[in-house]
Parts: C-alpha cells; sequence; structure tokens
C-alpha cells in the first residue's frame, strides 16, 4: 500500500511551519520553566 504522495504535499508546509515554531519558541519555553521549577534545573 503506497502513500498518496498529494497528502505528504499539503502536510509537508504544515510540519515544516510547526517545526521552525517549535525550534523558535522552545528555548524560551525551556527558560520559562526552569525559572518556575529552580530545583529541577540544577541536577
Amino acid at each position: 500500500m503506497v502513500m498518496d504522495w498529494r497528502v505528504l504535499i499539503v502536510l509537508l508546509p504544515v510540519l515544516l511551519a510547526g517545526a521552525w515554531a517549535v525550534r523558535n519558541i522552545l528555548p524560551f519555553a525551556i527558560k520559562q520553566f526552569q525559572k518556575f521549577f529552580p530545583s529541577l534545573g540544577k541536577r
């Protein structure tokens, strides 16, 4: 069973945008998490 290429073409930009957003937001989210839970950040 072969996956339809049209599905991949439609989903690829959405996945790329999601990955780009996560890459930009993740460092700030980690800093915020460490600020709220300082004991977890120091291992």
